[in-house]
Order: structure tokens, then C-alpha cells, then sequence
């Protein structure tokens, strides 16, 4: 028995045979969806709309035509349809349960693999979750966080070859307003009249840095000169924050291949290399001592300024600078910004044109997350400020809890995270639901008897597989690999969250109503090997979303 995508085949080419033969009419290809609504059969195609006026034909007509034509009076396509339907001019198609069948072969074979795809050496510059080094990871950058580590791993497993990035934006006006920050913490402690500067960072997160450069300096700096102390305080405050925001990183499971120092690309060379290619390029002009790119060529509303007047480089002429960098050695670079930076969009894109690299360049905004309690807005204990860290966040909610609400909205999408809602151990909770399906599987292949189990995962018992929820789970199954690259190719990662929740929700349903452990032998067989391919989907969903998958849990003592 051929598998869905192989039996799809045939049937293309037995109605496209069938369309030439009755009408006249080629048809280069013929497109399946999966129906919405289970009743309407496993695939549906519209192929007699397109027919219909050179045919000058109802679409109904056409499809019952075709229907007869290329599958009732073809035994061997008939064979792989139990159900042939022409309704409001569409034909919908179930398939026999051994085109199912043999998904759970293939994701039995292929185990922790199945889904992914062979590398194809395309190589995937991915920068998030980046941020100013004057303070600690807040949540949106959570957000960022969890989408950017999401999209790595789902461009990994479709055969990509990824580099994560983070840049540190360490080169301007920011780093000195830290260093006066701190500066004035440090005073503070012997002097609590000191003045905080009004445009300071007020974050309680500096005392403990000013308490550790008291004792190390003691008062050397109390009287001294601004310029020998602001670039001692920038730079330990800097090296300190960013540590701090690197260990957060790490504890949310995320792995960076690169921090790049905004500094370092000024200091390098690299600042310099990407305007003179602008120049080479004639994309630039003086005016008034200050050199211009002519950024309105390429979409945007006003020409930028790369180096001022005064000679000094823009935040702008970095972000060119590492732009460029990161175009020469990726096949495809893509950034994930902040819920601030929507006016970033066509410039970036405009900028990777500018220097050749037209369609090369995708950028995506992470929105905004509004914190809630059981439905209500709130404002947590804050450790720092006027900010809620994400740190803060990890220690209410966990790590998965995190990394999975983060997630399972579309992008572009205002995320409302309830912390209440992300700590409960009830269906309610995505993450819990999902996970707590994991662990109902391990739980069953635990109770089953080990020589079974093995057999079963061989795969060569799955004829029984006919009932409702059964052939529902494995065509879920079947989705997977579509769904992965579907993250991919659109930069969605809730598609893999939400796939989560419906598989997770498939496999219960099939639990309540299939005993797995049954009396009939090749039956348990059969739905073992159904369990185990779907604990291989589940836990595959669930490692690149970056969330656990537990072989227990405290609920399954009473289920």
C-alpha cells in the first residue's frame, strides 16, 4: 500500500488522464487540500471549477465525471479510496487506512529523524532577542527569545545550515549613560545625596555592580574627573550586564553562535569597510560635512546620515556595517526586532539591495507580551525598577511554561501571557496539556510488556488501525513534516506549538476510546506501534520548541 503523499500521486495523474480523455482539456496539476471539517474525507480538490467554463460544464457534473473515470472504474485506485465524493463541485477523498498505516511505518523507522530533511547547505544568518547592555533581559525579549531559538531549531531540522547572532549595541550614547548610572550608585553608597543622572537607569540591578566596584576602587573615583572614570564604568558595567543577560540566555535553554560587540565592529574595521562599499556603490553624498546614504532609492522615506559632521559614525553606519557582514557569508539572513521597530523593516531590506542583495534579507517584529494573572493585568514584584525581568518570569513559571507562551502566537500578534493560567497542572494550560499527552504514552509503553513493545516498534503489525480516532491521529502524524517546514518557510512558529496542542489532543482522544492494551494481540500490537510513533512526533515537537518532554507526571497516579 502506497503512503498518502504516493497514493496523491496517483491520483493526480489518473484525473488529469481522465480530464484529457472525457474533455479535451490538459490539466498540469492537481491540487489537494485537507478539508477543515472531518466529514468532508481526508483530501479535497477543486480541479472542476477550473474545468468548468472551457468544459461548459456545472463543476458538480465534472467532479462526479471525474470521479467515476479516473477512480470507480480503476481498480487500482479504487483500492487506495474507500470514499469518493463529488459535493458542491468539489471531490473529496478518503483513503484507506494502509496509506495511513504506512506514516506510522515510516515515523517508527525514522524515529527522532522523522520530519527533518536532508542539509542542502543553504546557510541561515539569524539574529534575536538582541539588546542594549544596560540592564537585564525584560519579557518581550523572552519573546524574542523563544521565537528566534524556535525558528533555529525548526531551519536546523529542514536541512539549514543556521548561525545564531546577537548583537551587542555597546557603542553608543547608551554605554555612557550606564556608566554615569552606575557612577552614581557607586557614590551613593557613601554619599546617599549624590544626584542619579535624569536621564540614568534607575534598575535596582546596579547596586550590587557599584557595591563590587566600591570594594575594588574604594573612593579613588569619589573626586575624580569624568573623563577617567566614564569609560572604567561603562566598560564593568557593559561586561557585567552582558554576562548577566548570557546567563539568562542560557538558563532559557538557548545557545548563541556569535555576540557581537558593536564596538568591535567600529574597532575592527568592518564600520568602515561597509561605508566605503556604499561609496564604491555611488550610494553616498556629502552635505554639510555630514556623509549621506541615499537610502531613498531603495524605499525609504528620508536619505541617512552615515557619518556626522563632527566625524563621528551613527548608530545607523553600524547597523550597515553589520548588515553587510552578515549578507557576505549567509545565503539568507533574517532579523527578529522588537515591537518598536516596524520603521526598520523596509530600510533593512532596502539596505541589503543597495549592496546587491535584493530578497536576501527577511525581518520579522516579535509584538508586544501583556503580563496577566488569572485574567487579570498585573504588575509583578520587580526586582529591577520599573521593569519586569525575565528572570522574574522564569522563577514563577519554569523554563517550558516560558518557552512554550511565548511561542504559540503568531508573531505579529500581541501576546497576553497569564502567569496563573502557566503554572496550572490542568487541560486549561497548553503547555501541560501537551506535555502531560507525552507523558500518558511513556506511561502506557511502560506498562506494556517489553518483548510486545519491541515488536510493535517494528512496524509490520498495523492492519487494525481502522477506527475513527486512529486513522485521525495518524493522519495527524503525516502532518508533521509539513508543519516543520511550514515554520520555516514563513517564519511561524506557532504553527509547531499549535500542532503540538492537536496532536497531543488527537492522542488523548484515541486513548479514551481505543483501549491500547486490549485482549486482541495484534490489535495491542498495533496501536503500541501507533503510540510510540506518536510519542517520537510529540517529543520531536516539543525539542525544537524548547520545551521538556517528561515520562511522568503527578496526575498519572490518579488517571
Amino acid at each position: 500500500m502506497p503512503t498518502p503523499e504516493e497514493a496523491l500521486i496517483s491520483i493526480d495523474r489518473v484525473i488529469r488522464d481522465a480530464a484529457l480523455a472525457r474533455y479535451g482539456l490538459a490539466v498540469t496539476s492537481v491540487t489537494f487540500e485537507a478539508p477543515r471539517r472531518p466529514e468532508f474525507g481526508d483530501f479535497a480538490t477543486n480541479v472542476a471549477f477550473g474545468l468548468a467554463k472551457a468544459a461548459r460544464s456545472a463543476p458538480q457534473q465534472i467532479a462526479q465525471a471525474l470521479i467515476e473515470d479516473a477512480i470507480s472504474s480503476r481498480p487500482e485506485i479504487a483500492a487506495l479510496v474507500v470514499e469518493a465524493q463529488a459535493t458542491a463541485g468539489f471531490i473529496n477523498l478518503r483513503l484507506a487506512p494502509g496509506c495511513w498505516q504506512r506514516v506510522v511505518e515510516r515515523a517508527l523507522h525514522e524515529g527522532v529523524r522523522y520530519g527533518e530533511s536532508p542539509r542542502n547547505g543553504v546557510r541561515i544568518s539569524l539574529e534575536f532577542g538582541s539588546a542594549n547592555p544596560t540592564g537585564p533581559l525584560v519579557v518581550v525579549q523572552g519573546r524574542a527569545l523563544s521565537i528566534g531559538a524556535t525558528l533555529a531549531a525548526a531551519f536546523h531540522a529542514c536541512g539549514y545550515d543556521v548561525f545564531t547572532e546577537w548583537i551587542v549595541n555597546d557603542a553608543g550614547g547608551q554605554v555612557e549613560t550606564l556608566a554615569r548610572s552606575l557612577y552614581a550608585r557607586y557614590r551613593q553608597i557613601a554619599d546617599a545625596a549624590y544626584p542619579f543622572p535624569d536621564e540614568g537607569y534607575p534598575g535596582e540591578y546596579l547596586l550590587p555592580i557599584a557595591a563590587a566596584l566600591r570594594e575594588e576602587f574604594g573612593t579613588r573615583y569619589d573626586a575624580a574627573e569624568e573623563s577617567l572614570w566614564l569609560p572604567i564604568f561603562g566598560t564593568r558595567g557593559r561586561d557585567a550586564l552582558v554576562a548577566e543577560q548570557q546567563r539568562t540566555v542560557e538558563r532559557f535553554g538557548i545557545h548563541y553562535d556569535l555576540w557581537q560587540s558593536e564596538r568591535e565592529l567600529h574597532e575592527n574595521g568592518k564600520v568602515r569597510a561597509g561605508v566605503e562599499r556604499l561609496s564604491e556603490l555611488g550610494l553616498t553624498y556629502e552635505n554639510e560635512g555630514a556623509l549621506y546614504f541615499r537610502a531613498t532609492q531603495f524605499g525609504d522615506d528620508k536619505d541617512r546620515v552615515l557619518v556626522k559632521s563632527d566625524g563621528k559614525p551613527t548608530y545607523y553606519c553600524a547597523d550597515v556595517a553589520y548588515h553587510y557582514e552578515k549578507l557576505k557569508r549567509a545565503d539568507r539572513v533574517i532579523d527578529l526586532l522588537g515591537p518598536d521597530h516596524h520603521g526598520y523593516i523596509e530600510r533593512l531590506r532596502g539596505l541589503a539591495t543597495a549592496f546587491g542583495y535584493d530578497g536576501k534579507l527577511d525581518v520579522a517584529i516579535a509584538q508586544q507580551v501583556t503580563l496577566l494573572r488569572g485574567g487579570e493585568q498585573v504588575a509583578m514584584s520587580k526586582r529591577a525598577g520599573d521593569i519586569v525581568t525575565l528572570d522574574a518570569i522564569l522563577d514563577e513559571v519554569g523554563v517550558d511554561a516560558a518557552r512554550f507562551f511565548f511561542a504559540m502566537l503568531a508573531t505579529d500578534t500581541p501576546l497576553a501571557f497569564d502567569l496563573k493560567l502557566a503554572t496550572e497542572q490542568s487541560n486549561e494550560n497548553p503547555v501541560y496539556y501537551v506535555q502531560y499527552g507525552h507523558a500518558r504514552i511513556a506511561s502506557v509503553l511502560r506498562n506494556a510488556d517489553a518483548d510486545e513493545l519491541a515488536l510493535a516498534r517494528r512496524g509490520e503489525i498495523l492492519v487494525p488501525l481502522a477506527h475513527a480516532s486512529e486513522i485521525a491521529l495518524m493522519r495527524r502524524i503525516e502532518e508533521y513534516p509539513r508543519v516543520l517546514q511550514s515554520v520555516a518557510s514563513s517564519l511561524s512558529p506557532h504553527r509547531l506549538a499549535r500542532y503540538a496542542r492537536d496532536i497531543a489532543a488527537d492522542f488523548h482522544a484515541f486513548y479514551g476510546e481505543c483501549r491500547i492494551l486490549c485482549e486482541d494481540r495484534d490489535e495491542r500490537l498495533a496501536r503500541l506501534a501507533l503510540a510510540s510513533a506518536t510519542q517520537h512526533v510529540l517529543a520531536n515537537a516539543l525539542r525544537i520548541l524548547g520545551v521538556g518532554a517528561p515520562e511522568s507526571m503527578e496526575r498519572l497516579a490518579s488517571d
